[in-house]
């Protein structure tokens, strides 16, 4: 095992081990993504679960409930009708199951849920992004990006669409110092390279 691998795993099992609320809800959807093909890695401080490298499902516990992260949820059938978007109008693929208790998981309709969720991601069927030629980066952006090669890179590294997002938080600000303000908090992101709504997609 790589020291990658050793890393991802350490930092997954001390995220099901910590003690809170729904320990056992997470637990018993993390047996149920192992007894799939999925490889078990973390991201963003937490579980996600891959196959070919591609993100498939996340699991997550958070104050008041847990549930699974369906990275192109929005293509999946959802005969139950459980999947939500977390941000209506910004969210386009992520779609999540929330969960209030062990006893509300089905282990037969999530396990159906997660294959579809695999047979389409090595089918090559995810949400696309199309670029939006028509939204104009900020001068300030571009002045920030053209002073610093290694912040352009990382720039450069993201996706269009939240490329796109960082451009319209900004433009979308009325008022000059608000501009400035929000340039500072993208700048950060793109430094640790984070998206703009990365915390949301979790």
């Amino acid at each position: 095992m790589s020291s990658n691998n050793t890393d991802a795993k350490i930092k997954v099992d001390a995220y099901f081990n910590k003690e809170q609320p729904f320990k056992q809800g997470i637990a018993f959807l993390r047996k149920i993504a192992l007894n799939t093909e999925l490889t078990e890695t973390c991201k963003w401080g937490a579980p996600v679960y891959t196959i070919n490298n591609k993100n498939v499902i996340g699991i997550l516990a958070f104050k008041h409930h847990f549930g699974i992260w369906f990275y192109n949820g929005a293509l999946l059938k959802d005969p139950k009708k459980v999947l939500l978007n977390a941000q209506e109008g910004k969210t386009k693929a992520m779609r999540h199951w929330k969960f209030l208790a062990v006893n509300d998981i089905n282990k037969e309709t999530v396990t159906d849920y997660i294959l579809e969720a695999i047979e389409n991601q090595k089918k090559g069927i995810e949400v696309t992004f199309t670029k939006n030629t028509d939204v104009k980066i900020p001068e300030i952006l571009t002045g920030a990006l053209d002073k610093n090669i290694d912040l352009k890179r990382k720039f450069n590294s993201f996706t269009p669409y939240k490329q796109k997002e960082f451009i319209t938080y900004i433009n979308e600000a009325k008022r000059d110092a608000t501009k400035l303000n929000r340039l500072a908090k993208c700048i950060t992101l793109i430094q640790d390279g984070i998206g703009l709504h990365d915390k949301y997609r979790k």
